[in-house]
């Protein structure tokens, strides 16, 4: 019994030390990815996280992996939040509580707001996460239509327009007029508010929006580039 022992603890403390790694390495990737986006270098990940640049991508063979790691339970928040604003019995009070609270979410998290903007084609579990936020998204806009007080040309791609555009407000304010976005969003929800809503242009469809989120994706590091 010894001697299996012996030859057995070795090989359990590599998987401890492997795991110790896998942890120090996506807690990192999150802090870092907040300060400073999904570009963030992954060598500096590697490096205050205590491990080479090759242990990380044993770990994670793509950025795009190591995002998904990294930020899964960010999404998973951004699900809540969508089922927490079904059980406002307002509709239209739920679906705003609800774009405020993911632009907060964004504001606090720029990794997060880069990725509400793009698409990891390489992870299910949080393109899973994204779908039924979306199906939740449904019935929210849907609520507020039938209430009247959602314009009843809105659609779900008006959503992604608005986390781009202050994602973007964001990136520029920070430094200056943190809350600044807090502005914009609420000046989005006017527009999106069916009291007095002048005529909108047509929106990008579903497809173009799709091709922009996973450009973006590529721009950021993340899938094939073209």
């Amino acid at each position: 019994m010894g001697c299996v022992t012996a030859r057995h603890q070795p090989e359990r403390a590599l998987r401890a030390d492997a795991a110790r790694n896998r942890d120090a390495i996506v807690a990192v990737a999150r802090d870092v990815f907040a300060e400073q986006g999904l570009e963030a270098p992954l060598e500096a990940i590697a490096a205050r996280a205590g491990v080479g640049i090759a242990t990380l991508y044993r770990r994670f063979p793509t950025r795009e992996k190591l995002i998904a790691a990294a930020l899964v339970d960010k999404v998973a928040e951004y699900v809540d939040a969508a089922r927490q604003a079904l059980t406002v019995p307002d509709p239209w009070a739920g679906f705003a509580g609800w774009v405020e609270r993911i632009c907060e979410l964004q504001a606090d998290d720029r990794g997060l707001s880069d990725l509400l903007s793009m698409m990891l084609s390489e992870d299910e579990q949080v393109e899973q996460l994204r779908r039924t936020a979306n199906e939740l998204l449904v019935t929210l806009i849907d609520r507020a239509k039938a209430q009247g007080t959602l314009r009843e040309d809105f659609v779900r791609e008006d959503l992604v327009l608005l986390l781009i555009s202050t994602s973007a407000v964001m990136h520029a304010t920070r430094a200056d007029a943190p809350d600044a976005w807090r502005r914009f969003v609420a000046l989005a929800l006017g527009a999106f508010s069916s009291q007095g809503a002048l005529r909108l242009p047509e929106p990008p469809s579903t497809a173009q929006l799709t091709q922009a989120m996973l450009r973006l994706a590529r721009e950021r590091g993340c899938g094939e580039r073209t």
